[in-house]
């Protein structure tokens, strides 16, 4: 690409105003012939950023950064050499000269040019056409019900497209503009008769630009279902590429770069609302697959060490988008967070209800891309099952995989699985059913005629129904075993299941069997349920293998208690330890070690 002449730059230079460019970035007062300022590159409470508006130079005593107007812009904008200078012709209105140029790449050029001014002509008229027409007061009705300012509309420049099928196409034809250019903007397309009609029509059009503030193309949603796509795009073309771009980047650009992070979302009025909320660095993918050009373009937003917040739909697909991008973002060293949004509600809701500071909040509690997908596995497992378990502890295993070994993060990771799942955390590094001590447990009924081998040792305690294999069933196993001994130790099981906790039970089906036998203890299979098989299911099954022909000992229920109270304290403990929650960790610390001499005291008394 040919380079701009030394003549075009010096005279841009000279046509900048330093102190109304730096004053958009710091507030600045005069002292003699220079102007002072809090430094816009790095947090400080006294100033000292200079401005020497003369010699058009700029220089901060504390952070040591200093250039030219070209270079304050490339520094807070994250521009390249060219992108800068453009940027700064276009603002001052200077003409820049090109070196030498090839014939070939200079008619390149002026046709990109040419579809540039094309497209920014129908953003033009569509942001016109919504404020000053009757036909779209219904797109006005639309926005402004979805909270969304006119100062944020029209600093978008959101438009509408009427719904004549030439309107768009007979103005352009009258700047001459031919219909060619029309098609190759996306702005034209024919129909199978050949005739040739505006593509976006009775649709609220949002001008799609690049870094610099350029039109590209359109996104435009209908009015009216029976029009087909909800959204409709430009077509790939000639300027425009759809995981390229990233909608608001232009907007979003200089808070990117003063904040030092990005917030992707992946609609329009996500963007929208974000903005007008004080999010100002809130850009979107546009319902796309996030893609390594738009993480391209943000790392350079960015800048180094800066944090890039995906806010999207977190849907099985778009996890495995975000774990292909996580990974090219670890290659960037680029910090790539998620934000957990409220079950229903996306980024816009989220700015409406909570503004800027409750925005801020969620990204301060933001999650690593794995530390998200875990999460997720876990919140979707089958914990009622010991084959659910196994199956959410494959799928974690393969995203911990992912994760450096011997590092903070993979513990952690282990961690919440091992919690989450309820099983020993060498289930959840090696894979390997370690074997595991059978829980006492209250017997099956004596054994029929049809029930051979379930027969009894002299003063053992009943024999129990086969443990199911697999790490998943380990907890549920002894959850099921509890509740079996405290209906077949009379009053004392009554006492026992009232005091259970809900952090006692890693399964939401067990929790609701204990609820259940607590209130119906004294007739457990009179009053089920009929509308709920799985609880029906574990009742009968509890109440089945409670042999209540025999007495079980204080000792056995207590000690079956407190192996849950201390499942139960280890979990809590873990939590406090992630939470960093030291005062809640030193009390379950010391809860940890009453259960542990408890158990002592009671296997001593049993032996």
């Amino acid at each position: 690409m040919a380079r701009y002449t030394q003549d075009s730059i010096e005279r841009l230079r000279d046509a900048i105003d330093l102190v109304e460019l730096v004053s958009q970035r710091t507030d600045l007062r005069q002292r003699g012939s220079r102007w002072v300022g809090l430094c816009p590159f790095h947090e400080e409470r006294t100033p000292s950023f200079t401005v020497d508006p003369r010699e058009k130079l700029y220089y901060c005593f504390g952070c040591h950064k200093g250039g030219d107007p070209i270079t304050f812009v490339r520094e807070t904008q994250a521009l390249d050499f060219a992108e800068a200078v453009e940027q700064l012709a276009d603002r001052y209105r200077v003409e820049l000269k090109r070196e030498r140029e090839d014939p070939q790449e200079e008619e390149r050029r002026k046709r990109r040019e040419r579809l540039l001014g094309l497209l920014d002509r129908a953003a033009g008229f569509y942001a016109t056409y919504l404020w000053d027409s009757t036909e779209a007061r219904r797109a006005r009705d639309y926005l402004s019900g979805r909270g969304l300012s006119e100062d944020v509309l029209r600093a978008f420049r959101v438009g509408y497209a009427p719904s004549a099928w030439d309107r768009l196409l007979t103005g352009a034809r009258r700047d001459g503009f031919t219909e060619q250019e029309l098609h190759a903007a996306g702005l034209a397309q024919r129909s199978q008769g050949g005739r040739v009609f505006d593509r976006f029509r009775e649709r609220i059009t949002f001008p799609l630009a690049d870094s610099r503030g350029r039109v590209l193309g359109f996104g435009a949603r209908a009015m009216r279902s029976e029009q087909g796509a909800k959204y409709l795009n430009t077509a790939e073309g000639e300027l425009y590429h759809k995981g390229r771009h990233l909608f608001g980047i232009d907007q979003a650009r200089p808070a990117i770069s003063r904040e030092r992070r990005a917030v992707v979302v992946e609609g329009y009025t996500d963007v929208l609302a974000l903005h007008q909320a004080g999010v100002e660095e809130a850009v979107a993918i546009m319902g796309t697959a996030f893609t390594g050009d738009q993480l391209a373009e943000l790392a350079r937003a960015v800048g180094q060490d800066g944090r890039i917040f995906l806010a999207l739909d977190a849907d099985s697909s778009g996890q495995e988008a975000m774990l292909r991008v996580a990974r090219m973002a670890e290659e960037r060293q680029l910090e790539l967070r998620v934000v957990e949004l409220p079950e229903g509600s996306d980024p816009a809701d989220l700015a409406a209800a909570e503004g800027r500071e409750g925005v801020g909040t969620r990204l301060g509690k933001a999650l690593s891309v794995l530390e998200f997908a875990v999460g997720r596995v876990l919140a979707d497992a089958d914990r009622d099952s010991p084959e659910g378990r196994d199956r959410a502890l494959a799928q974690a295993r393969s995203l911990i995989a992912q994760a450096p070994e011997r590092s903070a993060r993979r513990d952690h990771l282990v961690g919440l699985v091992a919690d989450g799942l309820d099983v020993p955390a060498d289930y959840v590094t090696s894979g390997a059913v370690a074997a595991r001590p059978r829980p006492a447990a209250p017997a099956r009924r004596a054994a029929g005629p049809e029930d051979p081998g379930t027969e009894h040792e002299q003063g053992s305690p009943p024999v129990r129904a086969p443990a199911p294999a697999g790490p998943g069933a380990a907890s549920l196993e002894a959850e099921r075993v509890f509740l079996g001994m405290c209906l077949a130790s009379g009053p004392l099981g009554r006492e026992y299941l009232a005091r259970l906790q809900e952090g006692h039970f890693s399964s939401a089906l067990t929790r609701r069997a204990g609820e259940y036998l607590a209130e119906h203890f004294d007739d457990p299979l009179e009053s089920l349920p009929g509308d709920d098989t799985e609880l029906r299911e574990l009742v009968a099954g509890v109440f089945l293998h409670a042999d209540l022909d025999h007495e079980v000992s204080e000792s056995s229920v207590r000690l079956s208690f407190l192996a849950l109270e201390s499942r139960r304290i280890e979990r809590e403990l873990r939590q406090a330890g992630r939470d960093g929650n030291r005062p809640r960790q030193m009390e379950l610390s010391a809860d940890k070690q009453r259960v542990r001499n408890e158990m002592d005291s009671v296997m001593g008394q049993a032996t």
